[in-house]
């Protein structure tokens, strides 16, 4: 396992063994592509032509601002849906390979810690020093590091049925927590941004600063529920290398697991609102929900009926997509799109320039991902 620029297996977290998945590199193409650039192209097309459905788009290419659901807010929870997926490929096929659990664990470990390195060099930079109280720690790619670590130390130890409770559990548990504690002087169960417990225990424990002062949406405390998420991916990727269903029952098996988590999710959002900021028990059965049909649906056209020329250009993301996601403090984009595509916006119609240059910019970046694929240079951590 390496941090560094390295030919080798293309998966983000590590390699798939011999069964591997076309469509799990596709789909976290699709996951990465909307925050590669695809959402200022949608936000330009909005402008350009104030159409009630691209404005409709556009806002769901945003966060709320505390409770709800926007398809933005499954990026994140379906990149490490999926790295749960790829767990029974990768740590499964050391195990199986007869690389005892401790030498496994050291290795999930020393993944999960990377990530969480990673994630606060993304989120302050090297480019000067900071006090120690104006770093932000939390982070999208530290919460994945720590949840995708967590859950795959309890599938190291554990089989399916004690996954199965450890999934239902950490949910449950989370819930009550929440349901039966606030922050002091404010009502038992409270769940506004000061008030809740989740939110208090980071402003007392989490070191450096909260990303929105008094609560940070990427707060370690919260980080429990998320080890459900990627247990559920877990518990998927488990399902399609040892089930003994064909392909297509496997991907409507998914597609209906998907369909009651979804359901018990919005009878739950009665009692515990879905809420990303919060990563609520009933934002993990949404989001889960939801991963487990995109994946049942790209799992049925690119592994069992074998249609992939289509997700070629997802695949292309999905195999370098941590690089993508830290390219931008070393690599300055919108310069780089300015100078080649400078050109096109000058002679372009001016209410359709900022359109064309979203798309230029988007393509900039999948030529460089399509340059570092044929010379299969993949960043590994």
């Amino acid at each position: 396992m390496s941090k560094h620029l390295n030919p080798g297996p293309p998966s983000p977290l590590g390699p798939i063994g011999g069964q591997r998945l076309y469509s799990l590199d596709a789909l976290r193409g699709f996951d990465m592509f909307w925050i590669l650039g695809a959402e200022d192209i949608v936000n330009e097309i909005a402008k350009a032509t104030n159409s009630p459905f691209w404005l409709g788009f556009a806002n769901q290419l945003t966060h709320p601002a505390w409770n709800g659901f926007h398809m933005y807010d499954l990026i994140f929870p379906l990149f490490l849906f999926m790295a749960g997926v790829s767990s029974p490929f990768s740590v499964g096929r050391e195990l199986e390979k007869g690389n005892s659990r401790q030498k496994v664990l050291m290795r999930v470990i020393k993944r999960g810690l990377i990530l969480v390195a990673l994630g606060v060099f993304h989120n302050n930079g090297l480019n000067h020093w900071k006090p120690f109280s104006d770093i932000r720690f939390g982070s999208v790619l530290g919460r994945i590091g720590l949840a995708y670590m967590f859950a795959n130390i309890i599938y190291i130890y554990t089989k399916r049925n004690a996954q199965i409770i450890w999934f239902w559990a950490l949910i449950i548990g989370y819930w009550l927590l929440l349901k039966f504690t606030s922050a002091p002087g404010f009502l038992r169960g409270d769940l506004t941004m000061e008030g809740n417990f989740t939110s208090y225990v980071d402003r007392l424990f989490l070191p450096g600063k909260l990303y929105l002062g008094i609560h940070d949406p990427e707060g370690w405390l919260a980080t429990i529920p998320a080890i459900s998420t990627g247990l559920l991916g877990i518990l998927t990727g488990s399902y399609i290398k040892n089930g003994s269903h064909r392909g297509e029952k496997k991907s409507s098996w998914m597609a209906l697991a998907g369909v009651v988590l979804i359901a018990v999710a919005l009878l739950w959002n009665l009692d515990f609102p879905i809420n990303k900021n919060l990563w609520t028990s009933s934002f993990v059965c949404l989001v889960g929900g939801i991963s487990l049909l995109f994946f049942s649906v790209f799992y049925y056209i690119i592994d069992v009926k074998g249609h992939k020329k289509w997700a070629f250009f997802f695949k292309v993301i999905g195999m370098n997509s941590i690089l993508i996601y830290l390219s931008g403090h070393f690599i300055k984009w919108e310069y780089a799109t300015n100078g080649i595509f400078g050109w096109l916006r000058d002679i372009s119609p001016l209410v359709i320039a900022p359109v064309i240059m979203a798309i230029c910019y988007v393509m900039v970046k999948w030529f460089f991902l399509y340059f570092m694929y044929r010379q299969k240079l993949f960043l590994k951590v």
